[in-house]
């Protein structure tokens, strides 16, 4: 068996990701290697972790399984690298007009439009860096593209927003939500998790809730809400 040197190694994986990119005829992959290559953020590989993209793809199949395939406009709020706009944006099932990634990290905003780079070229894919505990949806909408409130509102880190009630309380009315949580209490970055899905389901009080489900994980169970206010 060869054994692959250090100076090799990044050629090593390119060239698995090349040829799982051509097995797959997945454009998501090449964008992903293009990424790696580019960028030197080893959060990274956090954002395209097991658990990550299990939960994200469990949030695709759900939002289907509930709303159906027409999404309209969808705003991602703490979009990080832009791993969720992606896996919806390549999902054949779902027909999604634009996803807008919103996220307070300015380093954020180059990953996440080169590993979306396939849907920045034809406008399906754009991101903004703001704050969303502080964000003016007004402000917003009036003067971002699309111009107009989502149809679809996500939010998949929850645990990480402090005053949780002031910013679910300016979430639009009638907005569709998809809103996840954990019980992950070790990582600090988690300020505000959850114990169990009642809980976040207190926290999030939805007029109409459309899915409540849980998702159990290696070292944590992530909850999900799907619903409006």
């Amino acid at each position: 068996m060869t054994m692959v040197s250090n100076m090799d190694k990044d050629e090593y994986y390119r060239d698995i990701l090349e040829g799982l990119s051509v097995y797959f005829a997945s454009p998501f992959i090449g964008d992903i290697l293009n990424t790696l290559s580019e960028f030197d953020a080893p959060d990274l590989g956090a954002a395209l972790n097991k658990n990550q993209i299990t939960a994200k793809k469990w949030l695709a199949e759900q939002l289907h399984a509930v709303v159906g395939g027409d999404l309209g406009i969808v705003y991602v709020m703490g979009g990080w690298h832009g791993v969720l706009g992606a896996i919806l944006l390549h999902d054949n099932r779902l027909n999604i007009e634009a996803v807008v990634s919103i996220d307070k990290d300015p380093r954020c905003r180059p990953i996440a439009e080169s590993l979306n780079r396939t849907h920045v070229e034809n406008d399906r894919f754009r991101t903004i860096t703001a704050d969303i505990s502080t964000l003016s949806y007004e402000e917003l909408f009036g003067r971002q593209p699309p111009n107009h409130p989502p149809d679809v509102l996500i939010n998949t880190s929850c645990e990480h927003i402090r005053d949780f009630t002031q910013w679910y309380e300016r979430i639009p009315a009638q907005t569709l939500q998809v809103l996840q949580s954990n019980n992950y209490y070790a990582c600090e970055e988690h300020i505000n998790c959850v114990s169990d899905l009642e809980s976040f389901r207190r926290q999030a009080p939805m007029h109409k809730v459309l899915f409540d489900g849980s998702l159990r994980l290696k070292k944590y169970t992530r909850f999900m809400l799907i619903g409006h206010h």
